[in-house]
Formats: C-alpha cells, sequence, structure tokens
C-alpha cells in the first residue's frame, strides 16, 4: 500500500540559492556533503516524502 501513497521525486531539479523566492519562515532539510550543498523544502517533501539525489559524488535520500 506504500507504494501508492508515496510519489518519490527521483530527479530533483535545482535553482541557486540566490534566485529562490522563498518564504522567510520556510522550513528546508538541507543537506551538505564537501563543499556542495541543497535544501529540499517542507513543502514539496510532504508530497513527495522522499528525494532520491546525488549530492558531492555520494548518493543520498532525503525524507520527511
Amino acid at each position: 500500500i506504500y507504494e501508492l501513497m508515496f510519489h518519490p521525486l527521483i530527479h530533483p531539479s535545482f535553482t541557486a540559492a540566490r534566485e529562490v523566492k522563498l518564504d522567510g519562515a520556510e522550513m528546508v532539510i538541507a543537506v551538505r556533503i564537501g563543499a556542495e550543498a541543497r535544501a529540499y523544502p517542507i513543502r514539496s517533501l510532504s508530497y513527495h516524502h522522499v528525494v532520491n539525489d546525488v549530492l558531492g559524488g555520494t548518493a543520498i535520500v532525503a525524507t520527511y
């Protein structure tokens, strides 16, 4: 049944932080590996529940 409930985000797209228009109260899950960093908005993760990504050459999963 969980396969029907969750819609993983397999190929996420990203925008440079200086170009993103987030509300100041927007909550994110932040991940940093070496010099690379990503922020996954909770608003998106509340629908997808899981993001498969590669960061700093390492495969990661962000979940909420």
